[in-house]
């Protein structure tokens, strides 16, 4: 494992994620263990385990669903127009990892090289991560880069020279097209921008950054501007810097670009997050059209503000995506983006507390 990844995983969460390595992934962590920082601040003040046995289960039905649908070339889902993307196989390898699966380790394991070599695959020589997109290749670009960073971080390929160019050609791309508000839109083009695609790009380089890559800090300067440039005075996030209304998934987003852009404490961002407490409670009913996109992101927003945050979100999250889960298939699904999308992504919130991935560390 790098040095980077190392320094990231120091103290109690390391021993448990390398023991969970070590056991062929599956292993259940202690329940009640804080953040990897330790911090009181961000120390879980939850009355009951953040996972139970219900969610052990419904993860279990759920990695087995997913693992069914990964095709030949590495890739998930049917023949649609969203089976050969690249960031839906980003995210379902994120999934399988976020269990402690990774190229030889863990049952899974083959499923992630599948993974990775598909995305590998789909590398250009000018950077661009492009497979299977029918709209915006910089989302498909974004979370193939963001599990490229994790997978290159925790040092899980030998031979990781192809994943290191193929990293940090990914990175220059974002780098080359960040916008002159400082965001990042669909296409690979320095023109507009807006919140949604802006948090996949950060995301990315803050993982990349982790990893060791170099990432300039003018870039996450400019990054910041933008994403501040798009809060509402209620706290919420526009979705571009002109006037527009506030809404809960890009106001998850927003908080989340702030954050790895290291920002975690700050008046705007405790205004955003009671927007999400306000707005997006679990058990009301929310905009159903991107659910599985701002779930995503309010968990990352509410496990990284830790404390009361994520002690009053949690637990009634948790129980809302696990009853969204078809209990015959495993599966979850979403109208747009399909069954792999919505499944990886709810996996990938219910496994957080493992705090097995190096992106959801502060």
């Amino acid at each position: 494992m790098r040095r980077a990844a190392m320094n990231r995983l120091a103290g109690p969460a390391a021993a448990l994620t390398s023991a969970a390595l070590l056991a062929g992934a599956g292993v259940r962590m202690d329940q009640s263990a804080p953040p990897v920082d330790g911090g009181a601040a961000n120390a879980p003040l939850l009355t009951e385990p953040e996972m139970n046995e219900r969610l052990y289960e419904s993860v279990r039905l759920g990695l087995e669903c997913l693992a069914s649908q990964q095709n030949a070339d590495g890739s998930f889902g049917p023949d649609n127009r969203f089976s050969k993307n690249v960031g839906i196989t980003g995210l379902c390898a994120l999934a399988f990892m976020s269990d402690g699966h990774l190229p030889g380790r863990g049952k899974y394991g083959p499923q992630v090289q599948k993974a990775l070599d598909y995305v590998l695959s789909n590398c250009t020589e000018t950077g661009l991560i492009v497979g299977g997109e029918s709209h915006g290749p910089m989302y498909g670009h974004g979370f193939a880069t963001l599990f490229l960073g994790e997978i290159y971080g925790m040092g899980a390929v030998e031979d990781d020279a192809r994943l290191r160019e193929s990293l940090v050609k990914a990175v220059r791309l974002i780098v080359n097209c960040q916008n002159p508000e400082g965001g990042w839109r669909y296409n690979p083009l320095p023109e507009d921008a807006d919140v949604s695609v802006t948090i996949c790009q950060i995301m990315a380089l803050r993982s990349a950054r982790n990893a060791g890559i170099k990432v300039p800090k003018e870039t996450i300067d400019r990054a910041v501007e933008y994403v501040r440039l798009c809060q509402n005075p209620d706290g919420g996030f526009r979705y571009m810097s002109v006037p527009g209304a506030s809404a809960w998934p890009r106001s998850a987003a927003g908080i989340a670009s702030l954050n790895y852009a290291g920002i975690y404490e700050d008046e705007s961002l405790e205004k955003a997050l009671q927007y999400l407490h306000d707005n997006a409670p679990p058990g009301r009913s929310r905009q159903q059209a991107h659910y599985f996109y701002g779930i995503y992101y309010t968990a990352q927003a509410m496990y990284l503000a830790g404390g009361e945050h994520w002690a009053k979100w949690w637990p009634e999250a948790r129980d809302e995506i696990i009853a969204r889960q078809d209990s015959t298939s495993g599966s979850w699904s979403d109208p747009n983006a399909g069954g792999p999308y919505a499944t990886a992504m709810a996996l990938i919130v219910l496994q957080m507390p493992k705090r097995y991935l190096p992106i959801f560390q502060k």
